[in-house]
């Protein structure tokens, strides 16, 4: 089931009003680590190949930047480009030689509905990639609410190649690799980030990340559980500026034999949030988070 244009998600880049705040939790609390820097932004590497996978630049207020894809090939940067223009989205910046610390080659474009793309193909990737109990290996997936679910899984299946591999009463969940998915879109009437998980070596480690954020007094928000649609373990927080993030372990892996479900596939008995029956529904204030971290406005 995997796209032919886009191997993964890479990173995510976010606007914080308190940079020097945002290395002292995402190192010392999340567990991730300084790769580089510049007077205004923080590069942040988990334990995988990935360069980084969190951007966060010094600005007034919370909001995401953009959402970066890695293309499988060069040829794919300047097919999505042309095909985003088609489906009614627009090119930020032409396929070009990436100014960030990663290097490669990049398009920027922004769909529709002005959630920002960056689609990286060459960037630099680490060589000492491994896994290391908890700490983050990479970026699980990225959510995003959708006022129009419908309208948003169209523009990624046709613009970046990603299949349905799931849609449940509340949510699709979109594929393009062997991860069940990558990309999420949430009904919701809003086009809000909705969270970014982070992929851990294993359950032991969700746990203790759990125990960890507890500690630095952030508690889990919603979890620990195991999702119905790609089967992960699951604890969401909410980060020190209101950024919903999430630990996660055990991501389905599928191929083409795999049958997408509808929503009379994902159904639970009454009171049950997970398969296993144990976690209370997701607190207000995630509820609220969920819905309160915007893109930066569209230029151009």
């Amino acid at each position: 089931m995997s796209s032919p244009l886009i191997e993964g998600l890479r990173s995510v880049a976010f606007d914080v009003p308190d940079l020097a705040l945002a290395e002292t939790f995402y190192t010392e609390v999340w567990h991730l680590d300084v790769v580089d820097r510049t007077a205004t932004t923080l590069y942040l590497s988990g334990t995988g190949k990935d360069h980084h996978l969190l951007a966060l630049h010094q600005a007034e207020r919370l909001a995401i930047r953009d959402v970066v894809l890695r293309a499988r090939s060069a040829s794919a940067l300047n097919d999505i480009a042309a095909q985003a223009i088609v489906q009614g989205g627009k090119v930020l910046s032409a396929p070009t030689a990436s100014l960030q610390p990663s290097g490669g080659q990049e398009v920027v474009i922004a769909d529709p509905h002005g959630r920002i793309f960056r689609v990286v193909h060459g960037d630099q990737q680490r060589t000492e990639a491994s896994t290391q109990a908890d700490r983050p290996i990479r970026l699980a997936h990225a959510v995003l609410n959708s006022h129009d679910v419908a309208a948003s899984q169209q523009f990624f299946e046709t613009v970046f190649g990603f299949r349905l591999a799931d849609r449940t009463r509340i949510m699709a969940f979109l594929n393009c690799d062997t991860d069940h998915h990558t990309i999420a879109f949430g009904d919701a009437d809003n086009d809000a980030l909705n969270h970014v998980a982070f992929l851990m070596s294993d359950i032991d480690s969700v746990m203790r990340g759990g125990g960890r954020m507890r500690d630095a007094q952030h508690p889990i928000e919603w979890g620990p559980g195991r999702h119905g649609p790609g089967n992960n373990a699951f604890n969401y927080f909410i980060g020190p500026f209101g950024e919903v993030i999430e630990y996660t372990a055990e991501v389905e892996q599928i191929d083409d034999s795999y049958r997408a479900g509808g929503p009379e596939d994902w159904t639970w008995p009454a009171g049950r949030v997970d398969q296993w029956g144990i976690s209370q529904p997701p607190s207000k204030a995630l509820k609220e988070a969920q819905k309160s971290v915007f893109f930066i406005p569209v230029n151009g």
